[in-house]
C-alpha cells in the first residue's frame, strides 16, 4: 500500500439526547458529521465514503465524549457556543457558507440572502441554500439559525421538529 493511500480514522459514536439518536463522526482535526435525529448508521457511512473515502470508520464512545458533554450541555441549555474544533469537508463556497453560519448570535436568526450578502457572494442564494443543505455538522454549525426572508422555516437535514426544537431552545 502507498503511504498517500493511508488515511487517519474517523471516530464515531452514538449521541441519545430524550428522543433523539445522533451519530457524531469526529477526525483528529474535530467534528466532521453530527448525524440527522433517529437516522441509521448507513446515513454516517454513505456521508463518509463520498467526503472521505478510504478513512476508516472506528467507533470510539471516549474519544467523542467533549463533543458529545458540549452538545448535551447545549440541548439543556447550559451553553450557548462549543468549544471543540470543527473540522469543515467542503468547497471553498461551502466552507465559508458554514463558517458565515457559525458567526450567526445563539438565539437570532438570519436569512439566505443576508448569509449571501455576509460572504459577498449576493446573486448566489440558491447556492447558499444548497450549501446550508449539505452541511454535515447539525447543531454545532448552526443551519438550524437560518429562515427564509418572511421568517418562515425553511428546509432542515434533521426536519422541522428538530429545527423548531432547538430555535426555541434559544429563544428561552
Amino acid at each position: 500500500m502507498k503511504h498517500d493511500q493511508i488515511h487517519s480514522p474517523v471516530f464515531w459514536t452514538l449521541f441519545q439526547y430524550e428522543d433523539w439518536n445522533l451519530h457524531l463522526a469526529a477526525t483528529e482535526e474535530g467534528l466532521c458529521y453530527v448525524g440527522s435525529p433517529n437516522q441509521p448508521l448507513d446515513e454516517l457511512t454513505t456521508w463518509s465514503h463520498a467526503r472521505l473515502p478510504g478513512h476508516l470508520l472506528i467507533r470510539d464512545d471516549e474519544r467523542l465524549a467533549p463533543y458529545t458533554l458540549e452538545l448535551t450541555d447545549y440541548l439543556k441549555g447550559a451553553r450557548t457556543s462549543f468549544t471543540f474544533p470543527v473540522h469543515f469537508r467542503g468547497t471553498a463556497f461551502q466552507t465559508a457558507v458554514w463558517q458565515a453560519l457559525c458567526s450567526i448570535p445563539y438565539g437570532q436568526t438570519s436569512s439566505y440572502s443576508e448569509i449571501a450578502e455576509q460572504i459577498a457572494r449576493p446573486a448566489a442564494v440558491r447556492a447558499v441554500g444548497a450549501a446550508i443543505g449539505a452541511n454535515p455538522v447539525l447543531i454545532s454549525v448552526p443551519c438550524h439559525r437560518v429562515i427564509g426572508k418572511g421568517g418562515a422555516l425553511t428546509g432542515y437535514r434533521g426536519g422541522l421538529d428538530m429545527k423548531t426544537k432547538l430555535l426555541e431552545l434559544e429563544r428561552k
